[in-house]
C-alpha cells in the first residue's frame, strides 16, 4: 500500500510568510502564456519559434539542474538561492520587454532557463527544513495551494491587461514587479533553517516528492546511476549489467518509462497548444482565459487527490488520469478538422483545457505516490536522478519535436502523435502495478514497509546535518 499522502491543508496558511510564494508564482504563470504571444504578435514570429525558444529553456534547465541541485546540498542557504531565482527574473523580465528581436529573446530566456531550477529546490528544501515532522504535510499542502492561487492571479492579470490594451511588451513591466515582491518578502520575511537536509531526502517524504514532481526537477544526478554492489568489480558496465537484472524484476523501470511517455506527449502539446489557439483567432485576453481553466480546474481538484488516492488507489488513478488526457488531445486534434471560424471553439478548448487540468492534478499525486512506492528499499537518489534525466530529455525531445512538425506537420499531427503516446503508455502503468503486485506477494514485507522518514507523525525526524558556510 501506497504512502498516506494529505493534500487538503488543515491550515489554508501554514506560516504568514508562505505568502511570498503568491507573487513570483503569478509571475511565472503570467509569463508562460506571455512569451509564446511575445514571439507570435509583437515579434511576428511562427509556431516554430515558438518550439525553439521551448528547446533552448528546456535544454539550459537541465544542463543547469545538476549544478543547483549540487550547490543546494552544498550551501545550505534557502533564502539567498530563492532571492537569486526570484530577482533574477525580476531583472530579466524586464530585460526582454527590451527585446526588439526573436534572437534576443531565445538569448534572455535561455538565462532564464539557467535560474529556472535554483528556486525549485531551494522552495521545497525550505519548507522541509522550517516544519516539525507533524506539521510537514500540511505545510506542504499550503505550498501547494498558494502556488496555484499565484498562478490563477497571474492568468487573471494577463486577462485584465490584454483586455484593456494590447501592450505585451509592458505587461513584462507588471509581471518583474511580481517576481521582485516575492524576492524582497523572502529575504526580509524567513530565516534560513536552523537544521538542513539534503536534496536525496526529499525522497523520503511523499508530500515533497509530489511538491517537487509538479515543478522544475532538480535532483542531483548521480553519474553512474546504479548503484554499487561490494561483490561486483569496479568496472561500470558490468555494474550496469547487474543492476539492470536487478531492476527488470521491479515496476520501477516500467514506472520511469510510461512518465517519459506522459512528459513527452504534455511538453508536445502544452508548447504547440498557444501557437494553436493564436492560429484559430484567438485574441491574448482570449488565451489567457483558456490556460486560466486549466490552473482552475488544478486548484479546485488537487486538495481532494490525496484522499482519492488513499481511497481509490494510485494505481487506478493513474491509468483513469492518462486515458483522460489522452482524449483531451485526440479531442483537441478533432478541433482542427471545423474549429477555424467557429463560434463555438472558445467555449470547447476552455472546457478541454478544463478538463487536461484537473485530470494533471489527479496524475501527479498518483504516479508521484506510485515512485514513492517503489522507492522502499532502492537507491532512492539514483532512481530520481534517472527520472529527472528522463524528464529532461522528454521536456527538450518534445519541444524538438513541436518544431519539427511545426515545419514538416500540422496542428493535427502533434496532438494526435501526443495523444497516441499516452495511449502506449496505458499498458505500462498496468503492468507497473502487476508487477508490484506480484512483488508484494512475494515479499510482502518489503514491498509495504514506508521508509522510515515519512510524513507520518509516528516517524522519527531525520537527523539534521550541521549548517555550512560558503
Amino acid at each position: 500500500m501506497a504512502a498516506s499522502l494529505r493534500t487538503w491543508p488543515a491550515k489554508l496558511i501554514a506560516r504568514p510568510w508562505i505568502f511570498a510564494f503568491v507573487p513570483i508564482n503569478a509571475a511565472t504563470a503570467g509569463f508562460g502564456v506571455v512569451l509564446p504571444l511575445l514571439i507570435l504578435i509583437p515579434l511576428h514570429g511562427t509556431w516554430a519559434n515558438v518550439a525553439v525558444a521551448a528547446t533552448i529553456f528546456n535544454s539550459a534547465v537541465i544542463l543547469l539542474s545538476v549544478l543547483w541541485g549540487h550547490l543546494s546540498d552544498r550551501y545550505p542557504r534557502r533564502r539567498l538561492f530563492l532571492v537569486i531565482n526570484y530577482a533574477g527574473y525580476a531583472g530579466l523580465y524586464l530585460l526582454l520587454s527590451q527585446a526588439s528581436s526573436i534572437t534576443e529573446l531565445y538569448l534572455i530566456y535561455a538565462v532564464i532557463g539557467v535560474l529556472a531550477p535554483a528556486g525549485a529546490s531551494a522552495s521545497n528544501l525550505l519548507i522541509l527544513e522550517k516544519f516539525s515532522e507533524t506539521e510537514r504535510a500540511t505545510a506542504f499542502a499550503s505550498f501547494q495551494e498558494m502556488s496555484m492561487v499565484g498562478s490563477i492571479l497571474g492568468l487573471l492579470v494577463g486577462y485584465f491587461w490584454t483586455l484593456a490594451n494590447d501592450a505585451l511588451l509592458e505587461l513584462l513591466y507588471l509581471l518583474g514587479v511580481l517576481a521582485a515582491v516575492s524576492a524582497v518578502a523572502i529575504w526580509f520575511g524567513v530565516q534560513d533553517p536552523t537544521r538542513t537536509f539534503t536534496t536525496e531526502q526529499v525522497a523520503r517524504h511523499p508530500e515533497s516528492l509530489v511538491s517537487r514532481l509538479r515543478t522544475v526537477i532538480t535532483y542531483r544526478l548521480p553519474i553512474p546511476f546504479f548503484p554499487r554492489r561490494p561483490t561486483l568489480k569496479r568496472n561500470s558496465l558490468t555494474r550496469f549489467r547487474a543492476w539492470a537484472r536487478e531492476e527488470l524484476h521491479h515496476e520501477l523501470p516500467l514506472i520511469l518509462v510510461a512518465s517519459f511517455l506522459f512528459n513527452l506527449a504534455a511538453n508536445l502539446y502544452n508548447i504547440s497548444y498557444i501557437p494553436f489557439l493564436y492560429s484559430l483567432g484567438f485574441t491574448a485576453s482570449a488565451i489567457f482565459l483558456v490556460n486560466l481553466s486549466n490552473n482552475f480546474a488544478q486548484t479546485l481538484l488537487f486538495p481532494f487527490t490525496g484522499g482519492l488516492s488513499n481511497r481509490v488507489g494510485v494505481d487506478r488513478l493513474v491509468q483513469r488520469a492518462t486515458y483522460l488526457r489522452s482524449i483531451g488531445y485526440l479531442a483537441t486534434a478533432g478541433f482542427t478538422f471545423a474549429m477555424i471560424g467557429d463560434p463555438a471553439a472558445f467555449e470547447a478548448n476552455v472546457a478541454i483545457y478544463a478538463v487536461l487540468g484537473g485530470a494533471i492534478a489527479v496524475y501527479s499525486t498518483a504516479s508521484s505516490l506510485m515512485l514513492f512506492r517503489g522507492l522502499v528499499g532502492r537507491d532512492a537518489g539514483s532512481i530520481l536522478g534517472v527520472n529527472s534525466a528522463l524528464g529532461g530529455v522528454a521536456a527538450v525531445l518534445g519541444a524538438a519535436l513541436s518544431g519539427i512538425l511545426s515545419v514538416y506537420g500540422s496542428y493535427r499531427l502533434v496532438f494526435l502523435v501526443a495523444g497516441g503516446s499516452l495511449l502506449v503508455s496505458l499498458p505500462l502503468w498496468t503492468a507497473a502495478s502487476v508487477a508490484y503486485a506480484r512483488r508484494r506477494f512475494d515479499r510482502p514485507a518489503e514491498a509495504t514497509r514506508v521508509p522510515a522518514a515519512s510524513v507520518s507523525s509516528r516517524a522519527p525526524e531525520p537527523p539534521a546535518t550541521p549548517a555550512k558556510t560558503p
